[in-house]
């Protein structure tokens, strides 16, 4: 019998399918939630695959469309899983892992229905949604499993061309770059670049990823209190975040989507294949792949992280009724 669930983003992509598969071979006391943006997608060969994985496992999935370029969705799902979990019909998550990405490195910036960059919202900005609306429906000690990249530490990835960064003012000036550029950027047309750009844009994401995480840890540890136990009835003890850096997927179809044709060629001899997800019990913070790692220094830099927090529940809509965390 389940006794808790796990919930993972993107579930049918190139590192959750046989993620998944291992999830529910080894671990018959878990149940997993798994989201695509069409669960019903006939034409579609990877969710094709995920169901033929899954179907021996039927009695502890559920597979449930979730369209993270739709916040208002993204909403609506963590509220309806709440309150699933809160009645007994769904088991109380063990793990949230966002395993969802998106980028586009042949084209202008997209933006999404509700006004944002495309890259942006889907990387970072809908998982911090739903884990913020989620986290009063996770066990003692529940992970929350974030997907980050090499990319996000300038100089460290061949693709870079613009080194990452977030902006650090919220008020325009001369010099000075207003924040609200992560979700809404300058017009950048077709072909001004469109590789170099959009890894910019991917690698930017990435680096918010890893900031926000550290903001989310300290509330977190603050929530439970220095014994470890939880402050407020509503939170259990324990959760942490971590951020995994997870390597190169050689047949990853992130490769194969809205990439140039020469890294198409590339990925298919050059690049590794990645680690295999660890447990990270009790673990919170930067890993490249089972191995605790140290972040770039910006990431680390808290003034940003505060002001990324800040903004990332003003873009999400987030409010106070919405998580057990203070804010």
């Amino acid at each position: 019998m389940a006794i808790s669930s796990v919930l993972l983003t993107g579930a049918n992509g190139s590192l959750a399918i046989p993620a998944v598969h291992h999830l529910l071979s080894t671990h018959p006391d878990i149940t997993a939630i798994l989201t695509v943006r069409n669960p019903s997608a006939s034409s579609d060969p990877n969710t094709q695959r995920l169901q033929a994985t899954i179907a021996p496992f039927k009695d502890r999935v559920s597979l449930r469309a979730l369209d993270l370029a739709n916040l208002p969705a993204v909403h609506d799902f963590a509220r309806s899983l709440a309150s699933e979990i809160a009645s007994g019909t769904v088991p109380p998550l063990a793990s949230i892992i966002c395993n969802a990405f998106y980028w586009n490195l042949t084209g202008p910036p997209e933006l999404t229905s509700d006004g944002y960059e495309k890259t942006f919202q889907i990387n970072h900005l809908a998982h911090a949604a739903l884990i913020l609306r989620l986290l009063t429906s996770c066990v003692s000690n529940a992970r929350i499993l974030l997907f980050s990249s090499d990319a996000h530490y300038p100089g460290k990835n061949s693709l870079e061309k613009y080194p990452p960064s977030l902006p650090d003012v919220e008020e325009t000036g001369e010099g000075q770059v207003n924040i609200d550029s992560l979700v809404h950027p300058r017009d950048i047309k077709a072909n001004d670049d469109p590789l170099g750009h959009g890894f910019h844009r991917y690698a930017v994401s990435k680096l918010a990823i890893i900031a926000w995480m550290y903001a989310l840890n300290r509330r977190l540890h603050a929530a439970a209190g220095d014994e470890g136990d939880s402050s407020d009835h509503r939170l259990k003890g324990g959760v942490t975040a971590i951020a995994v850096n997870p390597g190169n997927l050689s047949d990853s179809r992130a490769l194969r989507v809205n990439t140039p044709t020469s890294i198409k060629i590339m990925s298919r001899g050059g690049c590794g294949r990645v680690g295999s997800w660890g447990d990270y019990s009790h673990a919170e913070g930067y890993f490249t792949l089972r191995k605790k790692d140290e972040s770039s220094p910006e990431s680390k830099d808290e003034k940003k992280q505060e002001l990324l927090w800040r903004k990332t529940l003003e873009w999400t809509g987030i409010g106070a009724e919405d998580t057990v965390l203070a804010l």
